[in-house]
């Protein structure tokens, strides 16, 4: 009985972990597929790496992952810097107004893509702002900063308030305690919100679709209109390059905070 009540939890994580992972184990071994634009496997090739960004298939690729990078680095950076700034007045407000404000931070969060998307098209309309990168890019930081602060605000609530007030009477100056201090302490939930934001921007396709003229196109805006003529090897390619970046740059935050979490503990022994 024991046995069971051990075996039907592990099948069971099993089990979504191969839901989770298998379209994406599918999509890296179909980008090295010989075969163009086919679920048959025709053989093993790096052709589709190698012409990524060469030939009619692959025109304007490069453009739009270019476009997208820089979209969301803007829009990743921008909103944590929102947050950092948010989180730290949030703290400092009475318990009844940080509710409140947490809960308006909540409601970006739970609301579809599409309203927002919406919304934020008819905001530059009735402003009389023409669709660019500029109000895709505004988009994109309004959409991530809710997302920011919820990854901060948690760092900023366990920061230990003695370590502000020791630097402060140490002649620290406000900016100084918030560079050598606050930003060192809370560092994991800036990195969290910069890998999540950078995430969430890339994503996007209704908000960007919305808010951004025909003259640009993010790369999932161009992989939805290639997917309409069937399944492209070399988008295949791409994201899985994209799937390894993402990979490895979580592997290396998660080895940062457990570096920093062994010299905590060390230090406290």
């Amino acid at each position: 009985m024991r046995f069971l009540k051990k075996l039907v939890p592990n099948i069971y994580l099993a089990l979504l972990l191969v839901f989770i992972y298998l379209p994406i184990a599918i999509l890296i071994i179909y980008s090295f597929n010989a075969l163009p634009k086919s679920f048959l496997w025709g053989g093993f090739t790096l052709n589709n790496y190698k012409g990524l960004f060469k030939g009619s298939d692959g025109s304007g690729i490069l453009e739009s992952l270019v476009e997208t990078l820089k979209v969301a680095s803007i829009a990743s950076l921008s909103s944590t810097a929102f947050g950092v700034v948010s989180s730290l007045g949030l703290a400092y407000l009475n318990k009844k107004l940080q509710s409140f404000a947490m809960t308006m931070t909540y409601v970006p969060n739970v609301m579809p893509d599409l309203v927002t998307g919406i919304s934020f098209m008819l905001l530059f309309s009735f402003l009389g702002v023409q669709k660019s990168e500029f109000t895709l890019i505004m988009s994109h930081i309004a959409l991530c900063v809710p997302f920011a602060i919820l990854s901060i605000s948690p760092k900023i609530k366990q920061l230990d308030k003695s370590l502000t007030e020791a630097a402060m009477d140490l002649g620290a100056t406000r900016f100084q305690t918030l560079r050598l201090v606050i930003i060192p302490e809370i560092m994991p939930g800036i990195l969290s919100s910069v890998l999540l934001t950078f995430t969430l921007s890339i994503d996007d396709y209704l908000i960007s679709n919305f808010n951004v003229d025909s003259s640009i196109q993010t790369l999932p805006m161009m992989i939805y209109s290639m997917a309409k003529l069937g399944v492209n090897p070399k988008m295949n390619a791409l994201t899985t390059l994209m799937f390894g970046a993402v990979l490895i740059l979580m592997v290396l935050s998660n080895l940062s905070s457990f570096k920093k979490t062994k010299k905590t503990a060390k230090g406290t022994k």
